[in-house]
């Protein structure tokens, strides 16, 4: 992805399927730093539980895919299902701001990017409730009213990467290949999330992506792709990162203001370091 005709090609399948999968964009080290990360937050977890009770060992044997399913197996209700301001850890740092997917924002967004403030790692438990058929503009107020009868379209990059392999069998995500040219669908309200109805979807029901991924792989997508994932059938986690970026200039539509990840006029405003990373908070 660093010649001219492999950014040409990249911003052709980002315009015409909705989403870019970029294979093993984050090297080992990244991957390594960013699972010792979350691995800090699972301790933290098992301290709580030991000091409530609820269990009377951390697991510390148990692999990175299964500590967190043991932790809590036999209350899978109480646990975690995501975590934000939690993340501002210095081994998540070369994730957020990794240069090469930055380079790749960039031909989308242009050189001023802010890392929204959605941020988040997913805990995605056996069988535990599922994120549906959504678009994330229809969370994040696609359309932003500037003034009386006029509006500007969010300009936003979604970003998701997983921690562990990713399959169909452990929960993997889905995509609707080009449904991004659909425009807002009708989004309804359900107990935990926002669903797409069923009939918005079954008329494009040949284009599901299973986008299965590797620790490493990376996936960019518009933020007006319909998505969602599937059941986790499994014994183990399904670690997963998910982030956003935007147009720096313009508003968040939150009371919470991101932090900026490149800069072409402003430089020093960026985040450059992984310890000025781990000294911020969720804001």
């Amino acid at each position: 992805m660093t010649s001219q005709m492999a950014m040409s090609e990249f911003l052709r399948q980002f315009d015409v399927s909705g989403y870019v999968i970029l294979k093993g964009l984050l090297d080992s080290q990244t991957i390594h730093a960013a699972r010792e990360a979350i691995g800090v937050l699972v301790e933290r977890e098992a301290q709580k539980l030991i000091k409530a009770g609820t269990i009377s060992k951390p697991f510390r044997d148990e692999p990175f895919e299964s500590r967190m399913f043991r932790l809590y197996e036999k209350s899978l209700d109480t646990a975690p299902a995501s975590w934000r301001p939690e993340l501002h850890l210095p081994g998540l740092f070369d994730v957020f701001f990794c240069a090469p997917l930055l380079d790749q924002v960039e031909a989308i967004l242009g050189p001023e990017i802010r890392l929204y403030p959605n941020y988040a790692a997913r805990i995605k438990l056996p069988e535990q409730r599922l994120v549906l058929w959504h678009q994330d503009g229809g969370y994040t107020e696609h359309w932003h009213k500037v003034s009386a009868g006029d509006v500007v379209e969010l300009q936003m990059v979604n970003v998701w990467a997983p921690l562990v392999p990713t399959r169909v069998e452990n929960g993997c995500m889905q995509f609707v290949a080009g449904s991004h040219k659909l425009g807002l669908l009708p989004h309804e309200q359900r107990e935990f999330y926002l669903e797409i109805p069923e009939e918005h979807i079954a008329p494009h029901a040949e284009r599901i992506i299973d986008i299965e991924l590797d620790p490493g792989d990376v996936v960019v997508f518009q933020n007006m792709l319909c998505h969602r994932n599937v059941p986790n059938r499994t014994q183990t986690v399904r670690w997963s990162l998910d982030w956003r970026y935007q147009l720096a200039s313009q508003s968040t539509l939150r009371a919470e203001k991101g932090y900026i990840a490149r800069s072409q006029k402003e430089p020093e405003t960026a985040v450059h370091s992984a310890s000025e990373w781990g000294r911020l908070s969720f804001c």
